[in-house]
């Protein structure tokens, strides 16, 4: 009888903040984050792909900004996490992989450790999992065995695998590699397509803790050093697992690829053929979102008058967006940005962004929405010396206890109750009511009701900037 095999430890990787699906994904809430394909985000459907019989709860690595919106997420789909590393700074996939690594071989040397980006689309749950279950063999065996998609086209957006002489692209159990292949040009693209050797590189893999552990020592000693003081100096926070500032922002900036993929002999690759995507730009949306026809895709409040391959999304639920005979276009509306390109120009997003950032454009990087632990708020209307904001309240949640040096604030609740203190005075403001907070008053806002609260918020004064908060007491931590 065959020995079922060990549980698999999910490393989810959440930490980045690409900008090819601007405006969309963005620094302060890229797309692993968003519902860009149903009503879950990428990071949601990737922990639960990688959830229930058979896993252990996931370890994340993610950044400071984003801790709270994982939390938040995870509970949304009602999972608890085994941990949550706060990287203090983004240092790819190398120094996140063997943090995690480090600290699952301290617990149990043998543990099946798979790492997955939490920003891929894989929509066959349950042929990825038999994938996992055919790969698990080598790994325990002492492979590190990386994930092979079988191209479909001649892409030049993902990195490939070429499989060495006699190995089978369809197979269904891993097969040896020869080498990693760089991002090619189209015509490199289309000759590696033909040849019927070369898989798509997913970033995926599957491991022994004390098998990469060992490749860290071989292939990338100068990390360890680093790795380790980040743990040993690691705080908790929360629920959170804080590393180490100082020796984490002295790693070297590399991938797991550069630093031990490449280097080393003991690597399979399993193939993989039942339909993935990074979302790695928005032809990629278009192609998973299924055109129709006329190969048009509409999302949101948007619509299509004689269109042809061309991608219509609007984010805003009050912003129609119609296109009339287009071909080969994307565009995206949000309230505060809008994308229009040629939809095989798609992946040239990147230089939008660098313009709107050398411009000083806040879009560049701020999400309309600004998330908090508490909950979220969007400005709705900004003037010389006003704004007005939508602000969400959780539920059971708090804002901090603060002042404000340069505004005064008005708070109209429109549903739910709050329950609001101003300096001495604390009292429950319900729907349809309103509060005059002044300039100066230690005040504080939460939501003591089961749904969340929503209240407009209008602020005057002389500068209205979020810097201008003196915090005293806060549930978050928040300095």
């Amino acid at each position: 009888m065959t020995a079922p095999l060990p549980l698999i430890h999910p490393i989810l990787l959440a930490g980045g903040s690409g900008t090819r699906l601007w405006p969309l994904s963005r620094q302060s809430y890229p797309k692993q984050f968003s519902k860009l394909m149903g009503e879950e985000s990428l990071f949601q459907a990737s922990a639960r792909r990688l959830s229930g019989p058979g896993f252990a709860p996931p370890t994340v690595l993610t950044g400071e900004d984003f801790r709270f919106i994982v939390v938040e997420q995870l509970a949304a789909i009602e999972q608890a996490p085994q941990r949550i590393l706060i990287e203090p700074q983004e240092r790819n996939t190398a120094p996140a992989i063997a943090a995690a690594t480090q600290l699952l071989a301290a617990e149990d040397p043998q543990a099946l450790m798979l790492v997955a980006p939490s920003d891929h689309m894989i929509p066959d749950v349950d042929a990825f999992t038999r994938t996992l279950r055919a790969a698990a063999p080598r790994a325990l065996a002492g492979d590190l065995v990386t994930f092979g998609i079988l191209p479909e086209h001649p892409e030049t957006g993902y990195g490939y695998l070429e499989l060495a002489p006699g190995a089978d692209a369809r197979a269904d159990s891993p097969q040896p590699l020869a080498r990693f292949v760089e991002k090619p040009d189209a015509a490199r693209a289309a000759q590696m397509l033909a040849a019927g050797h070369f898989l798509w590189n997913a970033g995926i893999f599957l491991f022994t803790a004390v098998t990469m552990a060992e490749a860290f020592r071989q292939h990338a000693p100068d990390i360890l050093p680093g790795i380790d003081a980040a743990l040993a100096g690691a705080e908790p926070d929360l629920g959170f697992t804080r590393l180490a500032a100082a020796p984490w922002g002295a790693l070297p900036d590399i991938s797991i690829d550069y630093a031990i993929m490449e280097k080393s002999a003991n690597l399979a690759v399993m193939p993989y053929a039942s339909g993935w995507s990074d979302l790695g730009g928005w032809e990629a949306v278009w192609a998973e979102e299924g055109p129709d026809a006329s190969g048009t895709v509409c999302t949101g409040a948007a619509h299509a008058i004689d269109c042809t391959d061309t991608l219509l999304r609007s984010e805003s639920a009050g912003l129609e967006l119609v296109g009339i005979g287009l071909d080969d276009i994307v565009a995206v509306a949000m309230a505060d940005a809008v994308l229009v390109a040629r939809k095989s120009d798609s992946q040239r997003v990147k230089e939008a962004v660098a313009l709107l950032k050398e411009r000083k454009a806040k879009q560049a990087t701020q999400f309309p929405r600004d998330h908090r632990p508490w909950g979220w708020f969007e400005s709705l209307v900004i003037g010389t010396r006003f704004q007005v904001k939508r602000i969400v309240v959780n539920p059971g949640a708090s804002l901090s206890l603060q002042s404000h040096h340069h505004r005064s604030e008005h708070w109209i609740v429109v549903e739910g109750t709050a329950r609001v203190t101003v300096d001495d005075t604390v009292q429950l403001v319900s729907e349809n009511q309103s509060i005059y907070v002044p300039l100066g008053a230690v005040h504080r806002m939460e939501n003591p009701g089961k749904l969340p609260m929503v209240l407009i918020e209008v602020q005057t004064g002389s500068y209205l900037g979020e810097d201008d908060i003196i915090r005293y007491e806060d549930v978050y931590a928040r300095s």
